[in-house]
């Protein structure tokens, strides 16, 4: 596969408008013999822009249905640094399993491996590739290629910056001392009430803290805000979970976030 890697490269280094870095893919998808290569960027407010060989139906449908609100690549992604496999997800939720039958139903495959893709000012940008086939064979393929695409994804969304400057985000807006405080408990899955109480405030005051730091971060939800927050470094929740030991003694533990 390394000539294949070496030949998109080439082809990339030259590319100079967007119709040519999809044709680039479309090689690569057929040199790789699986069924998709998808670049996908995110941005803060949710507009989505990329190239790849998923169908034109899919991707409307997609929009249509506005998946990326539950989309567990896109959710899981976020919180990562680390090539995904899509088996690692968490698909648990109604509205997952949903989604990811209507994938395969439009032709996605029922296996998938995403390179999460960190830019300037908090860029997130996903690099896919997926395909219909077994577990043991899957996991072959993403073991003799993991290298080859994640060189892939770097230099994939190097030219997207390069084509598309104008959507480059804005920098983030610094969080104040009280808003670290509440998405840092909130990482740790600790409710809201329990926040409010290990801050001393009402959960109005709370409320305030976190649509606050949702506007600062250009989240949708809570849940966004926190894994921005986790993947910007605005909050550390290793640190954070022993002192949180002192402010809440002789509880039974964290609770999941809500959004």
């Amino acid at each position: 596969m390394l000539n294949d890697f070496n030949n998109f490269f080439q082809g990339l280094e030259r590319a100079e408008r967007l119709d040519e870095i999809q044709g680039l893919l479309v090689a690569l998808r057929d040199e790789m013999q699986i069924d998709h290569t998808v670049y996908h960027w995110v941005s803060a407010d949710g507009e989505q822009y990329g190239f790849g060989t998923y169908t034109p139906a899919w991707i409307q449908h997609y929009l249509d249905k506005e998946y990326l609100r539950v989309d567990p690549v896109i959710l899981g992604c976020f919180q990562r640094f680390h090539p995904v496999d899509w088996k690692k997800l968490d698909w648990s939720s109604k509205a997952a399993r949903t989604f990811r039958r209507d994938a395969i139903d439009h032709g996605v495959g029922n296996q998938g491996y995403s390179i999460p893709i960190r830019g300037p000012n908090g860029q997130f940008a996903l690099f896919t590739v997926s395909h219909n086939c077994d577990d043991v064979t899957w996991a072959q393929f993403t073991e003799d290629n993991q290298r080859g695409l994640i060189l892939v994804a770097h230099f994939l969304n190097q030219k997207a910056l390069e084509i598309e400057k104008g959507r480059v985000p804005e920098p983030m807006r610094a969080l104040s001392p009280r808003e670290v405080d509440t998405l840092t408990f909130l990482a740790m899955g600790y409710g809201r009430g329990q926040v409010a109480e290990m801050l001393s405030i009402s959960e109005h005051t709370l409320r305030a803290y976190i649509e606050s730091a949702r506007f600062k971060l250009g989240a949708s939800n809570t849940t966004h805000a926190v894994a921005r927050a986790l993947s910007e470094g605005f909050i550390v929740v290793g640190g954070a979970a022993r002192e949180a030991e002192g402010h809440w003694p002789g509880k039974d533990g964290p609770e999941a976030i809500t959004a």
